[in-house]
């Protein structure tokens, strides 16, 4: 067990019928210095009793109910020691070369603390889903890549982020920033600590070789009540825990013209309860997210010139449009 460099983690929620394939192809990788975590959070569907038959070599970490994807993750980070942690969706299935790629990207770039896969539509593996996670200036999350043809984003480059679906963290850029927020639940989270890590130096390295693909909304239907809540009230905690003070200034009011499209397009999805909802209870959690901040923005370690020039223009119409058409 000594040379092992990695655990993989995987959070389960009653995703028995995606866990064959995705262990499946664990035991694919040509990388194999790795050992598998696999935490449920309180499946009904025998997730625990079907890993523990057939896949003996799966650590498995019941949880007496649904914790979220940030707590699920959290609980497996404790008990880990290996230098790095790779985090895997249940619904994500991984290329033989996955894990070799990212090792090697890590193993050669120390100034990277984590690396961002290149995750390709199961469905129709010609498509993106994402490549790696960009955030814009109107303090929202966005998909690199996202419905572009997979042939594109094939440059090896410094990102603002990675989807925890499918990345590679150092463990002691965990240990040193901190782990997810479990006031997140999930969604967002990722987001969160990619924000974090670049305050404190740490960079993001996309790897298109490192490919996953990926059953996208198996687990959290898309646009669904609960993707629209936590996203779109976890959204504004992640700005205002993450945005520098002056850059505030700055992007407030492209932040608030984002927000009035999102109700408009919510509205016409008939998902406009939720949305209100989210911001709503986004607001009554302000003053843990302000405690929050002033410890990330005390111990920063980049100015904001590094930080705006991470930031992407924001395209509404775009954005929008383009979901509009998955209605």
């Amino acid at each position: 067990m000594e040379d092992l460099l990695i655990t993989i983690v995987i959070v389960n929620w009653n995703g028995k019928k995606l866990l064959p394939e995705c262990l499946d192809s664990l035991k694919q990788q040509t990388y194999q210095k790795f050992s598998t975590i696999l935490v449920d959070n309180g499946s009904g569907d025998s997730s625990i009793d079907f890993v523990k038959r057939n896949y003996h070599e799966v650590k498995t970490i019941a949880l007496p109910r649904n914790l979220g994807f940030a707590a699920g993750n959290n609980i497996a980070f404790k008990t880990i020691r290996t230098k790095y942690v790779a985090l895997l969706n249940n619904d994500a299935v991984t290329h033989p070369l996955w894990l070799k790629y990212l090792v090697e990207a890590l193993e050669s770039y120390p100034e990277a603390g984590f690396a961002a896969s290149k995750m390709l539509f199961y469905g129709n593996p010609k498509i993106i889903d994402r490549a790696g996670d960009a955030y814009t200036r109107a303090g929202a999350g966005l998909l690199r890549g996202r419905g572009e043809p997979a042939s594109d984003y094939n440059k090896q480059e410094w990102v603002f982020g990675a989807c925890a679906g499918a990345a590679l963290y150092r463990t002691l850029m965990l240990n040193d920033i901190g782990l997810f927020d479990e006031d997140f639940f999930l969604l967002y989270e990722d987001i969160d600590l990619s924000f974090r890590a670049q305050l404190r130096g740490y960079r993001c390295l996309y790897i298109p070789d490192a490919i996953v693909y990926h059953k996208i909304s198996s687990s959290i239907v898309y646009d669904s009540a609960m993707s629209v809540y936590y996203g779109q009230r976890n959204l504004e905690w992640n700005y205002l825990k993450n945005m520098p003070s002056k850059l505030i200034l700055k992007t407030i009011w492209l932040h608030i013209i984002y927000d009035l499209a999102a109700a408009a397009f919510f509205l016409v999805k008939g998902r406009i309860k939720e949305f209100i909802k989210a911001k709503r209870d986004a607001v009554k959690g302000t003053k843990r997210m302000l405690e929050k901040r002033r410890l990330i923005q005390k111990t920063r370690s980049v100015d904001d010139d590094y930080i705006w020039g991470l930031l992407k223009k924001e395209q509404l119409f775009h954005r929008f449009s383009r979901r509009l058409k998955k209605a």
